[in-house]
């Protein structure tokens, strides 16, 4: 006798539905303009904004006989106008040259004392224990806020009184001031990422603060030093309004020789384009230069 086995009634297989989530508006506006329509409108807008520079330098490659009878672009067709001649000039005006070497004196040492104390502050505000650390570290950032026109009649009164007014000294420790705030936000913040287990293995090997600070937190602190230093020497040599009340008016910076340049001859195109244009390559070839290091540092921290 057989025994047949029944097969029990398949169940139908329900199908489940899982919900994909929704992206957030910036999500799909992002994903929508990033095509090659987009990019495109980039390239303009950066054409467009670059066109300024580009006119400066055809101008400072023109005579300004030429320049006062056509514009710049007119080089496009008549390419036999670009010259050296204004640059040859500038190089034998000794008040522009001068003017470059005052705001390298200038820029460089304000640069390199933000960069110094701002590192070594920033570590301490980050890593070291010490009486009210949190309270002034807020200090700190509420000189953040503090604008420079409210210090201005102040500090001249000050260094009228120990001698510091129309000098270059002067004018250094009042950027380095006034850049100081901004060093000690921006590093202790880096520095407080650092792992603390890298910083206590060093410590138990030997290392002091001192070789900690040198040989560990600086070299792990290279991009925000680099952007901090790009920070500190573009607004340094672009500034105007400092230099033109605390330097030296014998030997001004060159935003305000330019400026003088201007008041007194108002018709020297021949040494103001080429002026202001070296004025501005310098601080884009320090940028370019470190523009990696720049770009890792601002981007520090986005990403955890």
């Amino acid at each position: 006798m057989t025994h047949t086995t029944r097969t029990p009634p398949m169940t139908p297989i329900t199908t489940v539905k899982v919900r994909t989530p929704r992206s957030s508006w910036a999500a799909r506006v992002a994903a929508r303009t990033g095509g090659g329509a987009v990019r495109v409108f980039l390239v303009l807008v950066a054409l467009f904004w670059l066109m300024p520079s580009v006119g400066l330098l055809l101008s400072s490659l023109r005579s300004p006989a030429q320049i006062a009878e056509s514009g710049w672009w007119e080089v496009f067709t008549r390419p036999a106008q670009l010259t050296f001649d204004n640059y040859a000039q500038l190089l034998s005006n000794g008040k522009v040259m001068g003017s470059l070497a005052t705001t390298a004196a200038i820029t460089v040492p304000s640069t390199v004392l933000v960069v110094v104390i701002g590192s070594l502050a920033g570590y301490a505000f980050a890593w070291l224990d010490f009486p009210g650390r949190d309270g002034w570290f807020m200090v700190v950032v509420g000189l953040l806020v503090v604008p420079v026109q409210v210090a201005l009649i102040p500090v001249a009164k000050l260094f009228g009184a120990v001698g510091l007014f129309e000098t270059t000294a002067g004018v250094v420790l009042f950027h380095t001031a006034f850049g100081l705030p901004f060093a000690v936000f921006l590093l202790r913040n880096f520095f407080a990422e650092i792992p603390r287990e890298l910083l206590e293995a060093a410590r138990l090997d030997g290392a002091g603060e001192l070789r900690l600070f040198t040989r560990v937190v600086l070299p792990l602190g290279g991009p925000a030093i680099a952007s901090l230093g790009i920070f500190q020497f573009l607004w340094v040599w672009n500034d105007m309004l400092i230099a033109l009340i605390f330097a030296d008016s014998g030997h001004p910076p060159i935003t305000v020789a330019l400026q003088q340049e201007v008041r007194q001859f108002g018709n020297n195109i021949d040494v103001l384009a080429p002026g202001a244009f070296v004025s501005m390559v310098v601080p884009l070839i320090v940028f370019f230069a470190f523009q990696r290091q720049f770009v890792s540092g601002v981007m520090a921290g986005a990403v955890k």
